[in-house]
């Protein structure tokens, strides 16, 4: 059991009774899929108002239905490619809702350089989830790349309950445009009829950090969230509310 594993395992428990409870009270996976975006709509306007504790208990009760909806539609055998497309683009909403609170909320600290780390970080996130989309038109599966959505909503919560949204906006940024990187080059490779890079060496080792191919819930997968978690930690709270504070976070002396 990892640590990551641990955790899912335990959040488990109150997830099965809310599943239990949707499918005695025969509530339509699509459905809860719907009041997932709009609870999260409220999400962004907490983050847009600078309330970011609010904003964290209201992502965590819009990802309970966001996660639920496809567990309801399998035990009540209601899943189909409409549910699944519905599912889909309902999560880019939330996604781009999200990423435009915190935009703004940063353009009225008047914090351009916010501004433009929260657009970037927005356009590769849509641009992980569509890379994996095009990719499966003419590849089979293409489900490679660290940063996927439940990461990224994970690191939104995160960055609301202990006010380091900065650093959570940084490290989305990051993978998201590595995880990118990595669909366009296993696409390719894969198209081109290409071995994949090796993890064996020093070079592998390289290849299975940055070239991410590993599940969940494995032991890699919990020394890249305890890095993250790491920088997130070590990164002060004020970094985002005084600009003359962007020297003192890691990434602030590229400012």
């Amino acid at each position: 059991m990892t640590f990551t594993g641990a955790v899912g395992a335990i959040c488990m428990f109150p997830l099965r009774a809310i599943i239990n409870a949707s499918v005695a009270l025969g509530i339509h996976p699509n459905v809860l899929t719907l009041i997932g975006v709009l609870i999260n709509i409220g999400a962004a306007w907490a983050l847009a108002v600078d309330r970011f504790v609010l904003a964290g208990v209201i992502m965590i009760v819009a990802n309970i239905f966001d996660f639920i909806d496809g567990k309801v539609a399998h035990i009540t055998g209601k899943q189909s490619e409409f549910g699944a497309f519905w599912d889909s683009t309902l999560d880019r909403f939330s996604d781009l809702a999200l990423f435009t609170g915190l935009i703004w909320l940063y353009s009225t600290l008047d914090r351009q350089d916010y501004v433009l780390v929260a657009t970037l970080a927005l356009i590769f996130s849509i641009m992980t989830s569509y890379a994996r989309a095009r990719a499966e038109s003419l590849i089979q599966k293409c489900k490679v790349g660290f940063m996927e959505r439940p990461e990224r909503i994970v690191l939104f919560m995160i960055g609301a309950f202990t006010d380091r949204m900065a650093a959570v906006l940084w490290v989305i940024l990051a993978l998201s445009v590595v995880t990118v990187a990595n669909r366009i080059y296993y696409t390719y490779l894969a198209l081109d009829g290409r071995p994949m890079p090796s993890t064996d060496g020093v070079a592998g080792l390289f290849w299975r950090f940055f070239f991410w191919r590993d599940e969940r819930s494995t032991v890699p997968y919990d020394i890249w969230v305890i890095a993250i978690l790491a920088f997130v930690w070590i990164t002060p709270p004020d970094w985002l509310r005084d600009p003359t504070a962007a020297g003192l976070g890691l990434i602030g002396w590229f400012l």
